[in-house]
């Protein structure tokens, strides 16, 4: 244990050295030098170490208005209620809103300063994007992580034409896109949803008469699926009142629709479906009667604040106007209630939106 010898190990064998440490070590050790602190952002290193998102506990977060700097977060893995207080390094300004997550990255809208905020809270790393251009009153921003970075989608609406914005954080650039008339279908839809990343595309659902759209995130083309030269039809199930898409995080590459059942725009109960072979949708579940008639209720059936995501097997139907959610265990074919967050004062009545956050250290800004 010479010193001498030591502090001439070659720097390649340091860095395979520490890429066995677990992820909370080595996050404590790179307070110690900045050599150790750069490696958190060396994609070299994050490509040998042993860390990955499984070390760390999956969570779903709550934003709300009235949430500022600190976040309630549900600890899927150990089913504990926690809350995350964000560090002074990314500390946000007054006006500051969670729009979206993908892998590890949290998605900030910044008005303040016209911009947005790209943030990993594991290695408090972050990025600030210029909005595209001023002013931008934007719609269905969707963040999406991709192999060699991330993607960001969103609509420019205030404009004719219409146009899509992409920003992709391998050059740090934003690209823009036609879209032919196709926002007026969805923008009238809810504006908690997020484009469903589906085999290169992202798929939206619109308001009746009800259908879905999809727009190509590498040709910037947008397009309805059941075209008549698409392969895949999609054809819907009948007598929805609503429906939403979820994608289940690339775990297999599957698409779920679930939607209400019923007529007049009154729903009667909720179904779940999978898309099968060819482009038609394969019933699973239906939520059980009692469920059903909660969620109903506290919806007010005003569907447009209902959206859906994909958590860890878990399929989560929200409302933004209650505090609770529902959700559907994929492995197991059974629905629950997830457990009330303990922390929540009673006078929040409307802004819930949440979050599937999946701690991740490879994923860079």
């Amino acid at each position: 244990m010479d010193p001498a010898i030591w502090s001439r190990l070659p720097e390649d064998l340091l860095d395979h050295v520490l890429s066995f440490l677990p992820p909370k070590k080595l996050l404590k050790l790179r307070s110690t030098c900045k050599h150790f602190n750069s490696l958190l952002f060396s994609p070299s290193f994050l490509s040998k170490t042993k860390c990955s998102s499984s070390a760390f506990s999956c969570f779903i977060l709550l934003s709300h208005p009235q949430c500022y700097d600190q976040y309630p977060l549900y600890d899927s893995t150990h089913g504990t209620w926690r809350r995350l207080s964000l560090p002074y390094s990314l500390l946000l300004p007054s006006g500051a809103t969670l729009l979206s997550s993908s892998k590890g990255l949290l998605c900030f809208s910044l008005p303040s300063s016209s911009s947005f905020l790209v943030c990993n809270l594991v290695t408090l790393s972050s990025r600030t994007i210029d909005f595209p251009t001023y002013p931008f009153d934007f719609e269905l921003l969707t963040l999406v992580s991709t192999p060699s970075g991330y993607k960001i989608f969103m609509l420019f609406a205030k404009s004719f034409p219409n146009y899509a914005f992409v920003y992709d954080s391998t050059d740090q650039s934003w690209s823009k896109f036609d879209i032919d008339g196709f926002p007026s279908m969805i923008l009238s839809q809810s504006s908690h949803q997020e484009g469903v990343f589906y085999k290169g595309s992202l798929y939206f659902t619109t308001p009746e008469p009800f259908s879905i759209v999809r727009f190509d995130l590498e040709n910037g083309i947008w397009e309805t699926p059941n075209d008549a030269n698409d392969h895949m039809t999609m054809m819907l199930p009948h007598e929805l009142t609503f429906f939403r898409l979820v994608n289940d995080g690339e775990e297999s590459n599957k698409l779920y629709l679930i939607g209400g059942v019923g007529r007049n725009g009154i729903s009667t109960t909720m179904k779940l479906w999978e898309l099968g072979c060819g482009g038609n949708w394969i019933e699973v579940e239906r939520v059980p009667e009692m469920m059903c008639r909660k969620f109903m209720s506290v919806c007010y059936h005003n569907y447009d604040h209902v959206y859906c995501f994909w958590h860890q097997g878990m399929i989560c139907v929200c409302c933004y106007t209650w505090p609770e959610i529902l959700y559907y265990n994929v492995a197991r074919r059974t629905w629950h209630w997830l457990p009330s967050c303990p922390s929540l004062p009673h006078k929040w009545s409307c802004g819930f939106r949440w979050f599937s956050f999946l701690p991740h250290l490879y994923a860079l800004v």
